[in-house]
């Protein structure tokens, strides 16, 4: 047991920039793509969670999760959204490229905003989305559909998600990078 939990935990203490390509990014997926089930990982337990359902009929359009050993400004890791060709499983750690970041602000069911702004990003592996290098690349409708997933996803849960704009991957680095926690001992 004490194994197993030592194994989970180390998963927020993964490097974010792969050491052999440090033009790509892990991310751990929490959920995969066409789920209903929102999974977060909890890092007292040290195991990943179910943290919600959505309702019938929406379901997340891509795998959706974090990068490891960052922070972001609303005191979680950094949030990444992984556009890849096949759904994968909960927990399991993907290399990708960063394409862009969608901004954004969410507005807490207590009134209080923060930002909580979604990296953009596709697996490394991608044999159908190796031609994305930058949000921009991506069919408008798309990037649409995926704004307003997460409108709806956050109207769900209670809290309203306003989208402030796209960039491109030099945003979405420079915003990885300010999230970076100091390498631990």
């Amino acid at each position: 047991m004490a194994k197993t939990q030592k194994t989970n935990r180390s998963i927020e203490k993964l490097n974010p920039v792969d050491k052999s390509d440090p033009d790509l990014v892990l991310a751990v997926i929490e959920t995969p793509m066409g789920s209903r089930n929102k999974f977060k990982f909890d890092p007292k337990l040290g195991a990943f969670i179910l943290g919600g359902v959505l309702p019938q009929g929406m379901m997340f359009p891509h795998a959706f999760g974090f990068v490891p050993s960052t922070r972001a400004a609303d005191g979680d890791p950094e949030d990444i959204l992984v556009i890849m060709d096949e759904p994968t499983f909960t927990g399991c750690v993907v290399h990708t490229r960063l394409i862009g970041v969608i901004e954004a602000e969410q507005r807490e069911k207590d009134g209080e905003k923060e930002r909580n702004d979604r990296i953009v990003a596709v697996a490394a592996h991608s044999h159908d989305h190796s031609d994305l290098h930058s949000i921009t690349d991506m069919n408008d409708n798309a990037i649409e559909e995926i704004e307003q997933f997460f409108v709806n996803y956050n109207r769900e849960r209670g809290k309203q998600f306003k989208v402030l704009g796209r960039k491109g991957p030099k945003s979405a680095w420079k915003l990885l990078k300010k999230s970076f926690l100091k390498k631990r001992k």
